[in-house]
């Protein structure tokens, strides 16, 4: 039997639409290489061959997809922060960052991360790598042994950091990116390149523009930063005079939506013209409400961008987030959403539990294509959740104990099983 092809019982929860959560008692849900082909109260007679396994009374969700996370700031989070987002950037970040020029460093580092996050409830990222090559293809290799799914970056700078970190101008940045995608792309089935422009204060003119050139040679998908903070968008606003918003950087050079995949971290202060140029090309955006925290950003209105019907899902932003957890960042959506509808706007109704649950798994995951959900034709990502240790004494139903599950994960509950691109991990 194709080890991709079987069939997993238990207690299934998936979103249908950001709105509804199906929920199938005590169901089966059958994969049959790597695909979904349903939820079934029984099994069909023509999957009876297919091999079972009962998780019991346990919940299974589908996988998360962490939609933005700094691979080398792992070392540090938890630390920094009582800073705003560009001290904390030259004070911890960038020092940090500067040391994955070391390779033996870098691999020490990077076999902790990819370690964690094929624990977590992450079954799909979105990975900030550094400037260095070498790393970066480490970091690649062992996400890719790892069985998760990823898309993983080669950070672009060329000005406005340190001098460590400061690639020495454009055409050097860009004939390294050109290296390093010569030497990766289609290397690794699991771990796939993505442009990185670390965020536009840090690419000159003609680096963006080289990376537009690249993303049209190799077709890529492009992640970045957009609007995290109000010093940031005045920065911008010295640095291209030009442009109409912070958006309209990445877009004058072919790096934000149309026919180029794009994901945007925060958009906490995006204009009514970002907004609108958000939706019309399609861009995702990555909302990390516990780095927004942290960090002093703000609160992005993520009611507005679900309501103007632009892509979005979540993202742990660590070390800007301190945690890797995909539970405890719905759960902090929901809170910074309850925010912003009683501080900013009341006309934004608060993110519900199953919209919050809808980011972390369908909304982020179709950046990957049909994943995050155990619709027929989805790809299978699969978490076996045990809550037997978050006690109580009260008779739960099954969207009760998911619901309790998002916000107390870290304080009794395992995670006891895990499958990406319908591949059993543990």
């Amino acid at each position: 039997m194709h080890e991709h092809s079987f069939i997993l019982k238990g207690n299934l929860c998936y979103s249908e639409t950001k709105d509804r959560l199906s929920v199938t008692e005590q169901g089966y849900l059958v994969c049959c290489e790597g695909i979904s082909r349903g939820v079934f109260p029984v099994i069909p007679d023509k999957y009876q061959n297919l091999p079972v396994t009962d998780y019991g009374d346990r919940l299974i969700i589908p996988g998360m997809t962490d939609l933005h996370v700094h691979a080398p700031q792992y070392p540090f989070r938890g630390i920094g922060m009582d800073l705003e987002l560009l001290d904390w950037l030259n004070t911890h970040t960038f020092p940090e960052e500067s040391r994955y020029a070391d390779p033996e460093y870098a691999e020490k580092a990077y076999r902790i991360f990819v370690e964690d996050l094929r624990k977590s409830a992450s079954t799909r990222a979105v990975i900030f790598g550094t400037i260095h090559l070498p790393a970066t293809e480490f970091l690649m290799k062992e996400l890719d042994a790892s069985g998760l799914v990823t898309y993983v970056g080669k950070v672009n700078m060329d000005q406005n950091c340190t001098d460590d970190l400061r690639e020495t101008d454009a055409h050097v940045s860009l004939e390294s990116t050109a290296a390093w995608l010569r030497e990766t792309s289609g290397k690794y089935p699991n771990a796939h390149p993505i442009l990185t422009p670390r965020f536009a204060p840090t690419c000159s003119g003609p680096l963006l523009e080289g990376l537009g050139k690249l993303q049209k040679e190799y077709g890529l998908p492009v992640q970045s930063h957009l609007s995290e903070n109000l010093s940031e968008i005045a920065w911008v606003q010295e640095l291209f005079p030009w442009s109409s918003c912070y958006g309209n950087v990445y877009e004058h050079y072919g790096l934000f939506g149309g026919d180029v995949k794009t994901v945007m971290a925060h958009c906490v202060h995006s204009s009514d013209q970002e907004v609108e140029l958000m939706k019309k090309n399609g861009v995702y955006v990555a909302h990390c409400p516990q780095s927004n925290i942290n960090l002093s950003s703000g609160i992005a209105p993520i009611r507005r961008y679900l309501e103007a019907g632009i892509p979005t899902g979540l993202g742990t932003d660590i070390a800007g987030g301190a945690n890797m957890s995909m539970f405890r960042c719905m759960a902090d959506a929901i809170g910074v959403s309850k925010l912003y509808w009683r501080l900013a706007d009341q006309n934004r109704k608060p993110l519900t539990m199953e919209e919050a649950f809808f980011l972390a798994t369908k909304g982020g995951g179709s950046f990957f294509g049909k994943t995050g959900s155990f619709e027929e034709g989805y790809e299978v990502d699969a978490l076996v959740l045990d809550d037997t240790g978050i006690r109580t004494t009260k008779e739960l139903s099954t969207k009760e104990r998911l619901e309790r599950y998002i916000y107390l994960a870290e304080e009794g509950g395992r995670l006891v099983g895990k499958y990406a691109a319908g591949k059993e991990l543990f």
